[in-house]
């Protein structure tokens, strides 16, 4: 996805925000909104790795051997090592997060850490530092955080006409018009930030393949991502939805295929490109295995207490 659409997805976004503040409160209501979303734009700018890193209580990886890969393939990407965290949480996942690559952190569940092999924790690293080197993680997470105010202030709005709180005097489209903008603001920012995640990830699986040489390392995580992720609970995520595109797969359930509404883009489809791409790329491949390891295999990355945390 170009960075002229990803900025117009973006204006996209603040307009909605704006629209809901005009619906309730009017031009005071607009400049209210628009002072509201630069700031909240700015404080992410700043603390985008911050806020995500804390909501899913993710800590730091000190000694941990993730810290070895994510060093090694950062080296091959050409960017800063980026900080790696991880995440106590029995879904396998990861993510990437972080204005630019020099302030950029990637963190991984203990879930994979377990679920993958060492080839295929390397092909979910890769990917999400091709996120880092695309500068996805700023506009992704900048993305969550509109979204997720539009939908505070779509519910706001909602809380004030149940109340009889809201002065239609303000908004010249009235009542009805009111309650359209409670519905549509929402749902339009949902499928904004769709749009903005759905293409990255196709380019992040490439990108990714290449930096690790390994595509169908990359294609075997995906599936096993997939199918946790199916059938076991990310109860944080689910919680805060507007986060659910940073993932490297969808960690919501009730979510299926290729639709309008997914915040990822087909699986199946993702591992179908993947195999097509040659072994190897442009770099050496991460291992010397010639192929993944069976899925049976367990990780060579030792698993970790969890009575401690996997830091310790």
């Amino acid at each position: 996805m170009g960075y002229m659409r990803t900025a117009l997805l973006l204006a996209a976004m603040t307009g909605l925000f704006l629209a809901v503040g005009y619906v309730i409160g009017g031009q005071t209501g607009v400049i209210f909104a628009f002072g509201l979303a630069l700031a909240m734009n700015l404080f992410t700018y700043w603390n985008a790795d911050k806020i995500v890193l804390r909501m899913y209580r993710a800590q730091p990886a000190d000694g941990h051997p993730l810290e070895g890969i994510v060093a090694d393939l950062a080296a091959r990407a050409g960017i800063p090592c980026p900080k790696v965290y991880i995440i106590e949480n029995d879904q396998p996942n990861a993510f990437a997060t972080g204005r630019n690559p020099e302030n950029a952190a990637v963190a991984a569940t203990t879930g994979l850490l377990r679920m993958l092999n060492r080839d295929e924790i390397a092909g979910v690293m890769a990917h999400e530092l091709a996120h880092v080197k695309n500068r996805d993680s700023l506009t992704m997470t900048i993305t969550a955080v509109l979204a997720g105010a539009i939908g505070m202030l779509a519910n706001s709005l909602m809380f004030m006409g149940l109340m009889g709180g809201r002065d239609d005097r303000n908004n010249p489209l009235g009542g009805i018009g009111a309650l359209v903008v409670m519905i549509l603001a929402p749902l339009a920012a949902m499928l904004v930030q769709m749009a903005i995640s759905r293409g990255r990830e196709y380019e992040a699986d490439r990108i990714g393949a290449t930096i690790c040489g390994q595509p169908r390392a990359l294609a075997s995580a995906l599936n096993k991502i997939a199918h946790g992720a199916e059938v076991i609970d990310n109860e944080v995520a689910e919680g805060n939805p507007a986060t659910a595109h940073l993932f490297i797969v969808n960690p919501l359930h009730g979510r299926a295929g290729d639709s309008l509404f997914s915040t990822h883009p087909n699986t199946a489809n993702r591992i179908e490109r993947l195999l097509a791409m040659p072994s190897g790329g442009d770099v050496a491949t991460f291992s010397t295995a010639a192929a993944p390891r069976p899925a049976t295999r367990r990780s060579s990355i030792p698993t970790v207490d969890r009575r401690k945390g996997p830091w310790g």
